[in-house]
């Protein structure tokens, strides 16, 4: 069973930058993509990032909402994948989700097969 835990999250100000960390155990061989996703309060949880796991140019999809603002990077030999997010704003307030498959990107959640517990970040006005 992958294992995915997060960390970085926390406090920011409008228009800080945080970076999150998501690192992954056991059969780490088996993964094809990585992402993020995010949960604001009242709200569904929404895709935010993915990245292939496999390539070395690690294909790599973004929301909308975060284009030109968060980068997604992975250090394959830390088993590791992180989120630097730069030009924060208030409605990026939300528990982020790292996560993993073994197959395709989706923004579905339901297409990813391991979570971690989720990381809060919140973007004070």
């Amino acid at each position: 069973q992958v294992q995915l835990v997060e960390s970085g999250g926390g406090l920011v100000h409008d228009g800080g930058s945080l970076r999150l960390s998501c690192a992954a155990s056991g059969p780490t061989f088996s993964l094809y993509n990585m992402g993020w996703f995010r949960q604001a309060p009242g709200k569904e949880r929404e895709f935010v990032a993915a990245i292939n796991w496999i390539t070395w140019s690690g294909g790599i999809t973004y929301a909308d909402s975060v284009k030109g603002r968060f980068f997604i990077s992975k250090d394959s030999a830390k088993n590791t994948m992180y989120l630097q997010m730069n030009s924060l704003k208030p409605e990026d307030t939300a528990v982020y989700y790292c996560t993993a498959s073994t197959t395709g990107q989706s923004m579905h959640p339901s297409s990813w097969a391991y979570w971690g517990q989720g990381t809060q970040v919140t973007v004070s006005e």
